[in-house]
C-alpha cells in the first residue's frame, strides 16, 4: 500500500500575480450560526438576533452578521491561500450586498501582489483579493488581505499523522 500526502496548502513559490482560486466548500448560513456567533462576540445590534426588530427595519429580516461572513469566507480560502502563512492584515473590507439565513456563501481569491520580505528571507509577502459571494453570484463581501507565507524549505514541520497500531 502506497501512503499518499493530502494536500498542504501553497507556498510562497506556487503563488504568481493573476492566479485566481475559487475555494471548493461552500456554506450555509443558518439563523442558529447567526445568532450564536453574535452573542459569543457581544455585538448588541438586533439586527442580528431580534426577528421583530429586523422585521421593522428596510431589510424585513435579520441580517447575518458581518464579522461572520468575514470569517467564514477567510476560512474558505485558507486550504488555499493561508494553510503556510500568518495573516499580517485585513484592508479595504467592503460589504455591498446583504447576507441573510439560508444563503449559501462562496469564496474566490485572486493573487495581485507577490513580493520576498526584507525582513524574513524564509517567507515572502502575498496579498490576495477575496471575494464572498451568495448562490447567485451576487457579492456580499470583497476584501484585501496579506499574508506572511512560508517558502516550501522553510515551513515549520507538521505533526504526521500516526500509523494505525495492529497489536491492539
Amino acid at each position: 500500500m502506497t501512503v499518499k500526502p493530502g494536500w498542504q496548502g501553497r507556498f510562497f513559490e506556487d503563488f504568481e500575480v493573476g492566479d485566481v482560486y475559487r475555494h471548493n466548500l461552500g456554506r450555509t448560513l443558518t439563523d442558529a450560526d447567526n445568532i450564536w456567533f453574535t452573542l459569543l462576540t457581544m455585538n448588541t445590534n438586533p439586527i442580528h438576533f431580534d426577528a421583530e426588530y429586523a422585521r421593522g427595519t428596510s431589510f424585513g429580516r435579520m441580517l447575518i452578521n458581518s464579522c461572520l461572513t468575514l470569517a467564514i469566507v477567510t476560512g474558505q480560502s485558507v486550504p488555499d491561500v493561508s494553510e503556510n502563512a500568518v495573516n499580517l492584515g485585513w484592508d479595504e473590507v467592503r460589504l455591498p450586498n446583504p447576507l441573510y439565513a439560508g444563503d449559501t456563501l462562496y469564496a474566490e481569491s485572486e493573487v495581485i501582489e507577490k513580493r520576498e520580505s526584507r525582513s524574513r528571507p524564509e517567507a515572502g509577502i502575498v496579498t490576495i483579493r477575496t471575494r464572498g459571494l451568495k448562490q447567485d453570484g451576487t457579492v456580499v463581501i470583497e476584501f484585501k488581505r496579506t499574508m506572511l507565507v512560508y517558502k516550501r524549505d522553510h515551513s515549520p514541520k507538521r505533526s504526521l499523522h500516526p500509523a494505525a497500531r495492529h497489536d491492539l
